[in-house]
């Protein structure tokens, strides 16, 4: 079981149009600081935030009451003029989450109206997470072929691969940046993740490093994964064979 909280900025479009058409930098600056302070306040309590779209956030919130989320809030609402929703959901998969999560907004499930949180929360349930973090083995190699913006198309283009891939499994992909990626999964996806990397090798001659960690809360659990990475890393470079997944 898990417990997601999906914080998404409100009237956004209206907002911008406020600020004139030479706006996009200011806009681009907004987007990155909302974000650092976001990853901020939640990682405090243990949590990580995946940035699902500039004006989106997932969070892994598990462990996390109400009055947590009401606290968050409010620290953001003393230092942005936009202002966020906040909708929580939990189930026994991540995308189950993700839909208690929309479905609790879209029906207007009020949990603190003055705050704009929306959704359903269980503080009772024991709540767990595991999260596969992927990486492409030497990826330094394909730069002699490819140029940066090519690099990046491949990148984007794997992406897609692995969340079309993993959403079949009811768990969640994200792009976190270089060649990394983070699924938060369900037990069917971890129990798939060799024949997903075995598929990408044949079809893409593309080799991907996993490392999976599974702790009570996402920062616990992003920490294992990344350690379980390293591990495989460390394998590789030691000159012994490495495994392609790797968990702790």
């Amino acid at each position: 079981m898990i417990q997601l909280s999906i914080l998404k900025i409100t009237e956004y479009g209206p907002w911008t149009l406020t600020l004139g058409s030479d706006r996009e930098h200011e806009l681009q600056m907004l987007q990155a600081s909302l974000y650092k302070k976001i990853q901020e306040l939640f990682s405090a309590k243990n949590c990580l935030v995946f940035l699902n779209k500039s004006d989106e956030f997932f969070v892994v919130s598990n462990g996390l009451t109400l009055d947590d989320h009401i606290e968050i809030q409010k620290s953001l609402k003393k230092l942005f003029e936009v202002t966020l929703t906040i909708s929580i959901g939990y189930g026994d998969t991540p995308f189950e989450a993700n839909l208690k999560a929309y479905n609790g907004k879209q029906n207007n499930v009020i949990l603190n109206e003055e705050h704009t949180i929306f959704g359903f929360i269980d503080n009772k349930l024991d709540l767990n997470v595991s999260i596969m973090h992927l990486d492409v083995d030497d990826l330094k190699s394909k730069r002699n072929d490819n140029s940066p913006y090519e690099i990046s198309l491949k990148i984007f283009e794997l992406y897609s691969k692995i969340g079309r891939y993993f959403i079949e499994k009811k768990s969640l992909t994200f792009f976190m940046g270089g060649d990394n990626y983070m699924v938060v999964a369900s037990t069917d996806a971890k129990n798939s993740i060799q024949n997903f990397i075995d598929m990408i090798k044949n079809d893409d001659h593309i080799t991907l490093n996993c490392g999976i960690g599974n702790a009570q809360t996402s920062r616990d659990a992003v920490k294992l994964a990344t350690k379980s990475l390293d591990t495989i890393r460390d394998i590789r470079d030691s000159g012994k064979q490495k495994p392609d997944v790797y968990e702790l």
